[in-house]
């Protein structure tokens, strides 16, 4: 099969050159070579392009329009290669985000802030969905989830770090109902369920010093954002499940209270997918790298404030034992 774009520069070689031996001579081809191609090319063109002596060629009226378009092509050609080269070393462009809607809010933002001040050539393009989405039918670059697992998709993924959520409730309903002691106290509550891909709807599963616990959750509250059961929460509605990026802030304030601290749910590690690593845009490089820099640091930060809280909490208590009743 002849390759039309490859003859095209041969014979725009050639009238650049002035002969098929120099021609042959700067492409690194032979001179039979080169005058085939020129010659596949009339053929396939129904059409004179040159005449040619031992001497000289000269163009025919077709060969100087036919050179000019060719000129054109390959200019776009070339354009087009320089630009799809340099996607690989310099991030530009449109990047595609999607980012599970709390997790979102809580670090994909604010990463996007200092990556722009790095990258200020790249636009994002940010959608916060409580799903893992089809990647390739939706066209997103990168997608930021969380889960305990990640299904078998073919995507290429990079883990950012971990977190797990908690159950909460404020201190105007544990001062109303009581603080349950112990997971199977929860049947006794009002139970509020974070609706999630990565959670079932009927039992809360804790992982607590005497291990796994498996609670059967009848609720009359549900809601698929965190923010919203953190309203719900500060609410005195009942007791809620929170992951950290959402409830830190209001355990700090003193609004909500964590209930059975010793425990924890939904352990889950934090993963960008996206779709191939060979030959990787720039754009999505760079974002990449930026957010498993930039998410680690801020889980960490906000770990380590749980456990202050934990801490403090703790010597809290102590302090209002030994202080306890004066005779």
């Amino acid at each position: 099969m002849m390759d039309t774009l490859q003859n095209m520069r041969v014979f725009a070689r050639v009238v650049e050159a002035g002969s098929f031996t120099q021609a042959a001579q700067q492409m690194g081809l032979t001179t039979a070579h080169v005058s085939r191609a020129v010659a596949d090319l009339e053929r396939h063109l129904r059409t004179r392009l040159m005449n040619r002596t031992t001497r000289r060629i000269a163009l025919t009226e077709a060969g100087e329009r036919y050179l000019l378009r060719c000129q054109q092509i390959m200019s776009y050609v070339d354009e087009a290669e320089a630009e799809a080269s340099a996607a690989y070393v310099k991030p530009s462009g449109r990047l595609r985000i999607h980012a599970m809607t709390s997790f979102g809010q809580r670090y994909v933002i604010p990463s996007i802030s200092g990556y722009h001040k790095r990258y200020p050539d790249v636009a994002v393009e940010l959608t916060l969905a409580q799903r893992i989405p089809d990647m390739l039918e939706e066209g997103y670059d990168v997608s930021l989830v969380l889960a305990r697992e990640l299904p078998d998709s073919g995507l290429i993924y990079r883990q950012l770090g971990s977190t797990f959520s908690m159950l909460c409730a404020s201190p105007a309903y544990l001062d109303k109902y009581g603080a349950p002691q112990q997971p199977a106290d929860l049947l006794n509550h009002a139970c509020l369920q974070l609706v999630s891909p990565i959670s079932p709807l009927d039992e809360w599963i804790l992982e607590g010093p005497e291990g796994g616990t498996v609670v059967a959750v009848k609720s009359n509250f549900q809601v698929n954002v965190a923010e919203a059961m953190l309203t719900a929460i500060r609410e005195g509605m009942g007791i809620g499940v929170l992951p950290i990026y959402s409830a830190v802030d209001a355990l700090r304030a003193g609004t909500i209270v964590r209930v059975l601290p010793q425990h924890r749910l939904q352990n889950m590690g934090v993963y960008a997918l996206y779709p191939s690593r060979q030959y990787l845009d720039a754009k999505i490089s760079t974002w990449v790298d930026w957010m498993h820099e930039t998410v680690d640091r801020t889980l960490q930060e906000d770990h380590q404030a749980l456990e202050r809280l934990g801490s403090l909490r703790e010597e809290m208590q102590g302090l209002a034992t030994r202080s306890g009743p004066q005779a």
